[in-house]
């Protein structure tokens, strides 16, 4: 009889799902976490004609902060933090809100490949301070190439709209170094935290989008289209965030967000029909080339 892996169940305990990720390699849980990143956004996208976009994102975080609690009670986590632990609580709670609303925003004026390019510039940043090899130096360069290409098509067009993307950038940046601390005590406690943080995004995010999304209760194919795309966007992706960087460096973790302009722009073709320009294509190959030849030397660390 095959000795297969246990499966993540949705009722799973803390003990038994942290068991059952660590048979997942992280190359997997993140590859997880890029495809789910851009196609929940790429379907709240679809919303826009129907709900105001600062109420799709509430609605988002709201759906998210719905399934944490019925799983992992994350208040039982705040409840039992010191000061210390509950000031990064609220700290990645607020970046979570402000960025998945300015996400949105932009999104309503750019591309999702576009946005999803720009996200990018800051995790290569973080990389860039930890580049220790030529190897994981040419995976840089090239995946900033990449990078600049996708980007370039849209430079003059919005300029409101690639300001909301870099501040979206900042915000992601942030998001990666907040949610790498929550994740150094292994990957059961990290998603907890990040159930918790979740609540507060909702409450954070409530004064500008609950007003926006209060409609949709009176129509339940918008609420449930609602409730997918925050377990596509907020759940999934971020539940194989937190495994991942409970087992690689930041610095690794930020150099495979290069993935993520290509996951955007592969979502945008399928979902959107946002066909990219011929240097977009090359863009694309040149981040997916840059993931592929970079290495995790052993001895890096967060």
């Amino acid at each position: 009889m095959l000795n297969t892996p246990p499966r993540l169940r949705f009722g799973a305990s803390p003990a038994r799902f942290a068991a059952a990720a660590e048979r997942v390699p992280p190359p997997v849980l993140f590859v997880t976490s890029a495809v789910f990143h851009y196609f929940g956004p790429a379907c709240a996208v679809l919303l826009f004609a129907r709900v105001d976009v600062l109420g799709v994102a509430w609605l988002r975080i709201a759906s998210a902060a719905v399934v944490f609690a019925v799983w992992r009670r994350p208040w039982r986590v705040w409840g039992a933090a010191p000061w210390r632990r509950r000031r990064q609580l609220l700290a990645l709670g607020t970046v979570l809100g402000v960025m998945n609303s300015v996400f949105y925003l932009a999104l309503d004026r750019l591309p999702l490949g576009t946005v999803g390019a720009i996200e990018f510039l800051g995790p290569v940043l973080l990389a860039a301070v930890a580049v220790r090899t030529g190897r994981n130096l040419l995976a840089l360069v090239l995946a900033g190439t990449g990078v600049c290409l996708l980007t370039d098509a849209h430079l003059v067009d919005e300029p409101l709209g690639l300001a909301l993307a870099f501040a979206n950038c900042v915000l992601f940046t942030l998001y990666v170094i907040l949610g790498h601390r929550l994740a150094q005590d292994g990957g059961a406690s990290g998603i907890d935290r990040l159930g918790a943080s979740m609540l507060i995004a909702t409450i954070v995010v409530a004064p500008v989008g609950i007003a926006d999304a209060a409609g949709t209760v009176a129509t339940p194919a918008l609420l449930a289209a609602a409730f997918g795309v925050g377990i596509c966007s907020s759940v999934i992706p971020y539940v194989c965030d937190q495994l991942a960087m409970a087992r690689i460096s930041r610095a690794t973790f930020a150099l495979m967000s290069s993935l993520l302009p290509a996951t955007a722009a592969i979502t945008g073709i399928v979902v959107l029909a946002q066909i990219p320009s011929p240097l977009g294509g090359v863009g694309i190959a040149l981040i997916v080339t840059a993931v592929a030849i970079h290495h995790q030397r052993s001895e890096e660390t967060a």
